[in-house]
C-alpha cells in the first residue's frame, strides 16, 4: 500500500491506493487481462487513437469546404478547449472506476443498469466506427500513395480492398498481446510527433510562396451548398471533434495497466493535450502551405492534404511524407482495435452482447480478448460498406464516431454531477473544479451531438445524405429491444463472487 498524491489535477487529500488487482476485485471482477502496460503507454494508447496525423489529415478536405481555414484552425482551438474539459471530468471517474467496461460501468455504477446499457451500445457504436473511420481513412491515403509512386488510380473498390487488407492486419497486430501493444503505441507517439514537426517544417522551408496569415486564420469557404455561415461553420467542428475522440481508450485498458487509478486518469488528459498543440501546429503548416485552392479540393489523389504537399514539395517530398502520415495512421488503426477489443470484452463479461459467451474468451497463452478482437474488426468492415456506393459516405462513418462515442463520454459525467456528495473519488480528482468542469462538459456534449445529427450537405438527397442518425436510432432500437432478451442476465457484479449480487441478477432487479 502506498500513498499518492495526483499530480494533474487539484486534491485537498491524498488517498490511500489499493493493489489495482485488489481493487478490480472490489469493483466486482476476477482479474484475467494482463497488467504489462505502464504510465507512459496507457496515454500512448490514446494519443495514437487521437491521432492528429490521421484525423486531421483524413478530414482536411472536408474542412476546406465546411467553413475553410478560418473554421479548421478556430474550431480547433475552441473544440479542443471544450474537449479538455470532457477529458479532465471523465478523467475523474475513470480514476474512480478503473474497468476495461469504462464508461458503461461507471454509468451503471453511478445511475443504474438500464443507464449502463445504454451508455455501453452509444459507447460500442462510437468505438466501431471509429475503427472504421480511421483504417478507411488510411486506405484513402494508400491509394493516393500508390497513385503518386506509381500512378495508380484509386477505385471505391481498390480502396475498401486495400481497408480490408488493413483491418486484418491490425486483428492480428491485436493477438499477440498487449505488451506488443504498449510497444507499438509508445513508438506510435514518438512517430507522430516526429511526423508533424518534419511535415510542417518541409511546408515551412520549401515552396517558395505560402499563403497570408489573414487568409490562414480569416478565409471562410462554404462548399456544402448551405447559406447560412453560421451553420456552415458548425459542420465544419466535424474536423476538430472527430479527431479528438477515443481518449477513452486509457480507460479500457485499465485492466492492463500498472497504478491504473492514476496512470489511466493521467493518460487521458496529456493526451488531449498534447494532441491540441501538435493538432493546431499541423493545420496551420498545411493551411499557410497550400498553393492552389482550387485544385487542392478537387484533386485526382482523391486526399487533398497530398496534393498539397504534391504542390509544395514535388513528387519525390509529397510520397515519403505521404508515407510518414499512413504509418501514423495504423498506428492510430491498431490502438483503436485494441481499445474497441477491450469493450466488446468488457460488455460480454456482463452478459450485454448477443452470444456474449463466445466474445468473452481469454487467450490462456497471451491474456487477449482474441474473440473480441475479430468482431471488433468484422463490424468495422460492416460499417464502411456504404464507401463503396456513396462518395459522402466516409464524413457519415465519421460522424458515426462522434455522435456515438460522444454521448457515452457525457452520461458518466452527468451522473456523477447528480450524485454529488454520493459519489467516492479515486486517488485522482478535480476537488472544487470538478462540478464547473463536469457541467461545461456535458453542455458541450449536448450541442455537438445535435450537430452532427445534421445533413452537412445541400441539396440533400439519397447519396449525400447523413446516415449517422439513422445508424444511432437503429442502435438504440436494437439495444432496446435486446434489453428485454438480456435484461435478467446483463448486470455489473457489486463485487466478485457476491451471492446477494447473483440472486438480483437472477430476479432482474440490478
Amino acid at each position: 500500500m502506498s500513498r499518492t498524491v495526483p499530480t494533474d489535477a487539484p486534491s485537498k487529500r491524498p488517498d490511500v491506493l489499493p493493489d489495482e488487482e485488489a481493487r478490480l476485485r472490489a469493483l466486482g471482477y476476477e482479474p484475467v487481462l494482463a497488467r504489462r502496460m505502464g504510465g507512459f503507454g496507457n496515454f500512448a494508447i490514446s494519443f495514437s487513437v487521437i491521432s492528429v496525423l490521421s484525423g486531421c489529415m483524413t478530414l482536411y478536405g472536408f474542412g476546406l469546404g465546411a467553413g475553410g481555414p478560418a473554421v479548421m484552425l478556430w474550431g480547433w482551438v475552441g473544440v479542443g478547449l471544450f474537449v479538455l474539459c470532457v477529458g479532465l471530468a471523465l478523467a475523474e471517474v475513470t480514476s474512480a472506476y478503473p474497468t476495461s467496461g469504462a464508461l458503461y460501468y461507471m454509468a451503471d455504477r453511478l445511475g443504474g443498469r438500464r443507464w449502463g446499457w445504454y451508455t455501453g451500445w452509444l459507447n460500442l457504436l462510437g468505438l466501431l466506427g471509429a475503427i472504421a473511420g480511421i483504417d478507411y481513412g488510411a486506405a484513402l491515403f494508400t491509394g493516393a500513395f500508390l497513385h503518386l509512386q506509381w500512378g495508380f488510380a484509386p477505385t471505391p473498390g481498390s480502396t475498401f480492398l486495400i481497408f480490408l487488407a488493413i483491418l486484418l492486419l491490425h486483428a492480428c497486430l491485436n493477438l499477440f498481446g498487449v505488451r506488443l501493444v504498449s510497444v507499438l503505441n509508445s513508438i506510435s507517439v514518438w512517430w507522430h510527433l516526429a511526423g508533424v514537426a518534419v511535415i510542417v517544417g518541409a511546408l515551412a522551408i520549401v515552396p517558395d510562396r505560402h499563403q497570408s496569415a489573414d487568409f490562414v486564420f480569416t478565409e471562410f469557404v462554404n462548399g456544402t451548398g448551405w447559406a447560412n455561415p453560421f451553420y456552415v461553420a458548425a459542420i465544419g467542428l466535424l474536423l476538430a471533434q472527430y479527431t479528438f475522440s477515443g481518449y477513452d481508450a486509457s480507460a479500457h485498458l485499465s485492466e492492463e495497466t500498472a497504478n491504473a487509478s492514476v496512470a489511466a486518469a493521467k493518460g487521458i488528459v496529456r493526451a488531449i493535450w498534447v494532441s491540441w498543440i501538435a493538432g493546431f501546429v499541423l493545420l496551420a503548416g498545411l493551411t499557410f502551405a497550400i498553393q492552389d485552392y482550387a485544385g487542392t479540393v478537387n484533386t485526382e489523389t482523391g486526399v487533398p492534404p497530398a496534393q498539397i504537399l504534391l504542390d509544395a514539395l514535388g513528387t519525390g517530398g509529397a510520397t515519403a511524407l505521404l508515407l510518414v502520415v499512413i504509418v501514423a495512421q495504423l498506428f492510430c488503426g491498431n490502438a483503436e482495435v485494441a481499445a474497441a477489443s477491450r469493450m466488446v470484452f468488457a460488455f460480454s463479461r456482463d452478459n450485454a452482447l448477443p452470444a456474449s459467451a463466445t466474445w468473452r474468451k481469454v487467450s490462456r497463452r497471451t491474456q487477449t480478448p482474441v474473440p473480441a478482437v475479430w468482431l471488433s474488426a468484422g463490424a468495422a468492415a460492416v460499417i464502411a460498406l456504404p464507401s463503396l456506393y456513396s462518395s459522402t459516405a466516409y464524413g457519415a462513418v465519421t460522424a458515426i464516431n462522434v455522435i456515438g462515442i460522444t454521448p457515452a463520454y457525457a452520461i458518466p459525467i452527468l451522473l456523477r454531477l447528480k450524485a454529488g456528495r454520493a459519489f467516492t473519488p479515486g486517488p485522482w480528482s478535480l476537488g472544487r473544479w470538478s462540478r464547473p468542469v463536469g457541467w461545461t462538459a456535458v453542455g458541450w456534449v449536448a450541442v455537438v451531438t445535435v450537430l452532427f445529427c445534421l445533413p452537412q450537405k445541400s441539396p440533400v438527397t439519397t447519396g449525400n445524405m447523413n446516415y449517422a442518425v439513422i445508424a444511432l436510432a437503429v442502435v438504440l432500437l436494437l439495444a432496446t429491444v435486446w434489453w428485454y432478451a438480456a435484461r435478467r442476465s446483463y448486470g455489473t457484479p457489486t463485487a466478485y463472487g457476491s451471492a446477494q449480487e447473483e440472486a438480483e441478477i437472477a430476479e432482474g432487479l440490478v
